[in-house]
């Protein structure tokens, strides 16, 4: 790698780290290409992207972004999971851990705030923002629902002692 190649890879990092929402940082222990393509393919399904750097340039790129913290994690062969649903990066990275054992989660960051490997546990085991948007509208919508049941019934009963007393009368 050049100089120029160096400088477009720490600005193209440093733009990450100001968009996403959360990054977590593996340890990639013998993963094959087969394996790293299938991670990758993963991770651009649910939204996210998985990126091998090298450590002093992520470093650098932290520099004045909220994951500047995560300097202290960035030692020997990893690689960089990030998405703008704090959820996303580290659902998949966990499930694809649990079936990898050449995958080890070293920790990750939320913002400002550095978590370790049970931390991305956690976060992955939370419901992700468009779950969470649904069932909110879920409990928006409910209550109207109710209220449309419960006017339309006793409608509904009246119809149908009337259609039981019709019944009655034709027989």
């Amino acid at each position: 790698m050049d100089r120029t190649q160096k400088s477009e890879a720490v600005a193209e990092l440093n733009r990450t780290f100001n968009e996403v929402g959360v990054v977590v940082v593996t340890r990639n222990l013998g993963m094959t290409v087969a394996q790293s393509t299938n991670l990758r393919n993963k991770m651009r399904e649910a939204g996210a992207s998985y990126k091998v750097s090298k450590n002093r340039l992520a470093r650098i790129a932290a520099e004045g972004t909220p994951y500047a913290v995560l300097s202290d994690l960035l030692t020997g062969p990893t690689a960089l999971a990030t998405s703008t649903d704090p959820v996303a990066a580290a659902r998949v990275i966990n499930d694809f851990a649990k079936t990898n054992d050449k995958l080890e989660i070293v920790g990750g960051a939320m913002g400002g705030q550095i978590l370790d490997a049970n931390g991305v546990k956690a976060l992955a085991s939370l419901p992700s923002l468009d779950e969470l948007r649904a069932k909110l509208v879920g409990l928006i919508v409910a209550p109207a629902t109710k209220i449309a049941t419960i006017t339309q019934a006793p409608a509904a009963q009246i119809a149908r002692v009337l259609s039981a007393y019709a019944e009655k009368e034709a027989a």
